[in-house]
């Protein structure tokens, strides 16, 4: 499978497109009301949570912290939450979001890549991925997430 890359320039600083997509204010926003709990620490673990198949509760997905520098870089493992494949612990992708200044705006370039072999939410997630990311550019921007109709 191929990696999944994606590049988009906001009007915002590092620091806030940070928080959108970290602080519970923001992933609300962009990840359909979850939120992301984690320390931030390299080698420990992370979990998107927030209304689902288990309710308000659900882990959507989780995993491992791999790199971590607030503002400029965050690299992690991740698996689906355990409601949405029996096999959850086996299915396994990285994602890395790299922040960089550029003029007066900022790079937020997104790479979701080393798919483990047939995993079974890579095509679904080649379109979720652009509603993920053009929320974070609406909020950082303006602060209101798109309408997607759900």
């Amino acid at each position: 499978m191929e990696a999944l890359r994606y590049e988009l320039y906001i009007g915002a600083s590092p620091e806030k497109i940070w928080d959108t997509l970290f602080k519970p204010e923001g992933t609300r926003q962009i990840f359909f009301g979850s939120i992301f709990d984690s320390s931030f620490k390299v080698g420990e673990g992370y979990r998107y949570v927030g209304p689902g198949n288990e309710g308000d509760e659900t882990v959507h997905v989780y995993g491992e912290v791999l790199a971590c520098e607030p503002g400029k870089l965050f690299s992690c493992t991740e698996h689906p939450g355990p409601s949405y494949a029996e096999n959850h612990a086996e299915l396994t992708t990285r994602m890395t979001y790299t922040l960089e200044i550029v003029g007066g705006c900022t790079k937020l370039t997104f790479v979701n890549d080393e798919w483990s072999e047939g995993h079974p939410s890579y095509e679904r997630t080649k379109s979720t991925w652009p509603m993920v990311l053009s929320n974070v550019k609406s909020v950082a921007e303006t602060g209101k997430a798109l309408d997607f109709g759900f």
